[in-house]
């Protein structure tokens, strides 16, 4: 796969059968027709980013989200751990109300190899890990812009940004890999899931009082008109978001791609970072390097938030 520089994707050549990563079948089947994506390409590319997305999946629950055809196909999701895996592959028992789900464990480049083998295009993880399943490693905010126009997403992810400095908490900014933005805050092991996901809803509640215009809690589709939906759901037990480093199912094969805030703009096109040119984009410094060192308590900024 070539890399080009300035946010357009390069036509991948055919890649010597040297190259590809051992256990891959039907490395040459087209997932993107438009651009000639191939399997293989998905895969290669999973192998080029691993030391980055690694992180957000080691020991941590997937769920799969199966794509065999790729953009021409139709797509499911797939909790229990397939068969087929590689052997050794880690997994963990979940007991649900309808019972038990044995959900793959991430964190080794086999297994990630693996899932693009059954069609898996994005990679979704829980926040929680498999030793600590309900204790979250972060804070998600998803802000889906009713509009469809990333710049929507942008703005309302500066003042995502803009309410969570103001409870002295870090946060991160992503693009989806689709038209929305993601916001994460890295927190310290501890809270329940519960008690993260009541913090996201209380914040998003009292963040879209503040510009009712603009953003909005409304879980009716019709009800949100033009503005962006603060989706806090996410935080929710066993719920999943795409990792940083993710490849989704969209035209172009976009990146879910950790973004530094002065890049957050309305000007931004989300498309721009996709497998034909991200090498150009891992010669740059990773915005989120810091993620994990910035581990921060939830419980302070809970407590201001539950006086404002």
């Amino acid at each position: 796969m070539t890399a080009i520089s300035g946010g357009r994707s390069s036509k991948p050549s055919k890649t010597p059968a040297t190259q590809t990563p051992s256990g891959l079948t039907h490395p040459d089947k087209i997932f993107w027709p438009d651009e000639g994506y191939t399997k293989l390409h998905l895969a290669q590319f999973y192998e080029s980013v691993f030391s980055r997305l690694q992180p957000y999946v080691k020991g941590h629950l997937l769920t799969l989200e199966r794509c065999p055809d790729g953009m021409q196909g139709e797509c499911f999701y797939q909790k229990e751990a397939p068969k087929g895996l590689p052997a050794g592959t880690p997994t963990k028992a979940i007991r649900h109300k309808n019972g038990v789900t044995h959900y793959v464990v991430g964190g080794a480049l086999a297994t990630q190899v693996a899932l693009v083998n059954f069609g898996c295009i994005a990679v979704h993880v829980m926040a929680g890990t498999a030793g600590a399943p309900r204790q979250p490693q972060w804070v998600c905010f998803d802000l889906d812009p009713a509009s469809g126009q990333f710049g929507d997403a942008a703005r309302a992810g500066l003042h995502v940004k803009e309410a969570l400095d103001e409870l002295h908490l870090t946060s991160y900014a992503k693009t989806s890999g689709s038209r929305g933005l993601h916001v994460f805050v890295p927190i310290r092991k501890g809270p329940d899931a519960d008690d993260v996901l009541a913090f996201a809803r209380a914040f998003c509640v009292r963040l879209a009082a503040a510009y009712p215009r603009e953003l909005t809690v409304e879980h009716s589709i019709k009800a949100r008109g033009e503005r962006v939906y603060l989706d806090s759901f996410r935080n929710g037990f066993a719920q999943t978001v795409v990792t940083p480093f993710s490849v989704r199912r969209k035209p172009k094969a976009p990146v879910s791609t950790p973004l530094a805030w002065a890049e957050v703009t309305t000007k931004l096109n989300p498309s721009n970072f996709n497998i034909g040119n991200f090498g150009e984009r891992m010669k740059r410094p990773d915005p989120w390097a810091d993620f994990f060192e910035d581990k921060q308590s939830l419980s302070a900024a809970a407590k201001s938030l539950s006086r404002l």
